[in-house]
């Protein structure tokens, strides 16, 4: 094995063994695709702009998680989920689908939320905070709607549960 063929192999074995990844709970292994970030992202950075860049993302997922974990209404969701590990994960999903050039390398949002059993009024919750954790960081309203309309389907994925 060459050097570079080598370390490729390291790679992919680091981005598919969390476990390498501080503080983070181990998963089953699963292939590391951008694919599995749900949607496409946009053509160009303007909107990863327009959110602040990789200082403006982190804010909001760190936001939206802190007003998720706080609210009685989704708070149960939160309460076995390896938190490190999703923050991670989403940060690199908003920043690959805004067009940051960020890889995901997080589960498919079906495999991710398969056992979660959300229902619609939990999503409808996430996507409170998200919009509140955007106006905080100064996005403007016409920006979160294109964003949220690229989340949007992801909810046939997400949500498990319709009662």
């Amino acid at each position: 094995m060459t050097i570079s063929t080598l370390a490729a192999f390291a790679l992919s074995v680091f981005l598919q063994d969390p476990t390498h990844r501080p503080g983070e709970e181990p998963v089953d292994p699963y292939v590391v695709t951008d694919s599995n970030a749900g949607a496409t992202p946009f053509a160009d950075d303007a909107l990863y702009q327009a959110f602040g860049g990789a200082d403006g993302v982190a804010f909001i997922v760190d936001d939206m998680l802190e007003r998720s974990v706080e609210d009685p209404r989704i708070a149960g969701i939160f309460a076995a989920t390896d938190m490190v590990r999703l923050r991670r994960t989403l940060k690199e999903q908003f920043c690959y689908l805004l067009g940051g050039g960020c890889a995901y390398t997080g589960r498919s949002m079906a495999d991710a939320h398969d056992e979660i059993g959300l229902q619609p009024a939990d999503f409808g919750a996430l996507v409170e905070h998200l919009q509140a954790a955007m106006t905080a960081q100064g996005v403007p309203f016409h920006i979160q709607n294109r964003f949220l309309a690229k989340l949007a389907p992801m909810r046939r994925d997400t949500v498990t549960r319709w009662n």
